[in-house]
């Protein structure tokens, strides 16, 4: 069963006054999730399968990770796996708490997930490429417990090529965010000097972040200071 929306507070104007929650996605090792931790991130994204991007983790590093951060963290296994028994399985045997999806499934798959796996949180990725993106997410979002809105284009050829650290028409997300009834997380070239108009005009649960805290594959601490400086003044 869907759980439902938790905006955590209220919205006045132009303010944002509630805590935006942020995900530290691409998280590498064990240390990498302490550290995100550490500044205030809720979650971490491991990549397991994935097209393009930073780099598949793999099964035994993403187990380290999950088994090494505290009780009630996120645990995101981003994933471009489509078979539900694959997907099922990988739940399993890896012990996330999250499955991002990068690519939708099915529609009687949501369900056959969610009662394969109870407790597992399903998030559907949408990739706002133009207007079209709303009633794709509309769609998802009866089927899946949240949103990630990013940037990719998820076609061929341009799947199989890096997209990370592209912004996308943040209009198109706002509209989004007011026509779904689940949380919705704002991915997509975010970093600390956008972050805060993005938030501001889109007004989203949370945020997905991975490019824009890291340098040269590495989590970077001073980008991640920066980061959630620009979230505080949001609901200073």
């Amino acid at each position: 069963m869907r759980r439902p929306i938790d905006r955590l507070g209220e919205r006045t104007g132009s303010m944002v006054i509630h805590p935006v929650q942020v995900k530290i996605c691409c998280v590498r090792s064990p240390e990498e999730a302490h550290t995100a931790l550490s500044f205030g991130a809720v979650a971490v994204g491991l990549v397991s399968e994935m097209p393009a991007g930073p780099g598949d983790l793999s099964e035994s590093e993403i187990r380290e990770i999950v088994q090494a951060v505290p009780a009630g963290t996120g645990t995101f296994l981003l994933t471009a796996v489509t078979d539900a028994d694959r997907l099922i399985d990988k739940v399993r045997r890896l012990g996330v708490n999250t499955l991002q999806l990068w690519d939708p499934l099915e529609p009687e798959d949501y369900g056959r997930l969610h009662q394969e796996l109870p407790g597992l949180s399903i998030v559907q990725a949408i990739h706002v490429i133009d207007a079209s993106a709303i009633e794709h997410a509309q769609t998802a979002a009866r089927l899946a417990d949240a949103l990630v809105l990013d940037s990719s284009n998820p076609t061929v050829p341009f799947r199989w090529e890096s997209q990370a650290g592209a912004t996308h028409d943040w209009s198109i997300s706002q509209e989004i965010v007011q026509t779904v009834d689940c949380p919705v997380l704002l991915a997509g070239g975010l970093h600390s000097e956008n972050v805060e108009s993005a938030v501001r005009l889109v007004r989203p649960y949370g945020v997905d972040v991975c490019t824009g805290v890291r340098t040269e594959d590495a989590l970077d601490r001073r980008k991640l200071a920066a980061f959630f400086e620009s979230l505080r003044r949001i609901v200073a």
